[in-house]
């Protein structure tokens, strides 16, 4: 499910099933229009077999509910992927549970519009899978973890770092258009000899990839490197959370700091009077994941977060919003819902004002 605008509208809706023979279902929708139950009607009514959504867009639907999900028959679907940014294991949970209902394959895929195809993703069926993980590299790419600072490969299971790309592939992006120098600065110069996919990565005790997310929505504070998709998972195990987005801004005491975007599910109850108390429990339920340096300095409990059309948080308007510069967004046609940054910028002016 994705804009054709998107690479993987182009690249696994368009090229990938006409050069294999695959019949491709088109049609016009958001996630949530006109219900909640568009996708699962459409996967109901012409029997599809594959359904590739992006993380954001199954967390939406998983906070709209899963009654959304049980009244339609998806006992066609034999391939659920994720694609666009690494899925957060609930989310993982809630699509194998609700949509595969634990008779799908789950893949989660890495890759980029600058790989121009997949490049570490899961084989289904021939090897096991783990939430929130990538698993493994596609045949033939040669994916290698970097010490960010002395650019040197670090060896063996267990390591974090920068991911790049050892060696070439037929897919990779050769050039920018009428700006060549701008694609060797970006994807050749920053670790010479390896393609900068720009990612952290880290690779556990059994050699899966896990994604960390892009290595400038790292936030460093008081000398502390946190990844913004770590503090995302934190505060997604609160029971009343449905989608999280956080973000890094300029911060005199600390060099940066955290502020996080909440939204809740339906169903969940709190005082609205005091939301306070509900922000207070978020922050200690950092603080319980992964420790005390770090809780957000902020965080936002907000109506909906800025999507794009394909479901993608647009994370850069978020930290435009906290770092004052509301005025300056720069293009917003691809906003699925426009409203909700004005209303974003009330809770974030209110909050900082009080």
């Amino acid at each position: 499910m994705a804009d054709i605008g998107w690479i993987t509208g182009h690249t696994y809706i368009v090229y990938g099933p006409l050069a294999n023979g695959v019949t491709t279902t088109v049609f016009e929708s958001t996630p949530v229009y006109p219900t909640p139950a568009r996708y699962w009607q459409t996967v109901d009514k012409h029997k599809l077999t594959q359904f590739y959504s992006a993380p954001t867009a199954i967390r939406l639907l998983r906070r709209l509910g899963e009654h959304h999900v049980q009244d339609h028959d998806l006992g066609s679907l034999r391939v659920l992927g994720s694609v666009g940014e690494p899925i957060n294991p609930e989310a993982w949970h809630w699509y194998n549970d609700h949509v595969g209902r634990r008779q799908c394959a789950i893949v989660d895929t890495f890759w980029q519009t600058e790989t121009g195809s997949i490049v570490v993703t899961p084989f289904p069926g021939a090897i096991e899978t783990k939430p929130g993980s990538a698993t493994v590299p596609f045949f033939g790419i040669e994916p290698v973890l970097l010490d960010a600072q002395t650019g040197k490969e670090l060896e063996g299971n267990n390591v974090e770092g920068v991911l790049v790309l050892k060696t070439p592939w037929p897919s990779i992006a050769r050039t920018v258009y009428q700006d060549h120098n701008r694609y060797l600065e970006t994807y050749m110069k920053p670790y010479p000899g390896y393609f900068y996919t720009g990612d952290g990565a880290a690779r556990d005790e059994h050699g899966y990839i896990w994604i960390k997310g892009r290595v400038d929505d790292v936030i460093n504070v008081s000398g502390h490197r946190l990844s913004t998709a770590e503090i995302e998972s934190a505060l997604i195990t609160h029971p009343g959370v449905a989608e999280t987005a956080v973000v890094g801004t300029a911060d005199e005491l600390t060099g940066q700091a955290v502020f996080a975007f909440a939204t809740l599910k339906p169903e969940f109850k709190y005082d609205p009077n005091d939301e306070g108390g509900l922000i207070k429990e978020l922050t200690l339920q950092v603080r319980k994941v992964i420790g005390p340096f770090a809780a957000p300095k902020k965080i936002f409990v907000v109506v909906d977060l800025p999507k794009t059309r394909s479901g993608k948080i647009m994370r850069r308007v978020l930290r435009k919003i906290v770092a004052g510069e509301g005025d300056q967004l720069g293009d917003l046609s691809t906003l699925a819902e426009p409203a909700v940054v004005d209303s974003i910028k009330e809770k974030v002016a209110s909050a900082l004002a009080s």
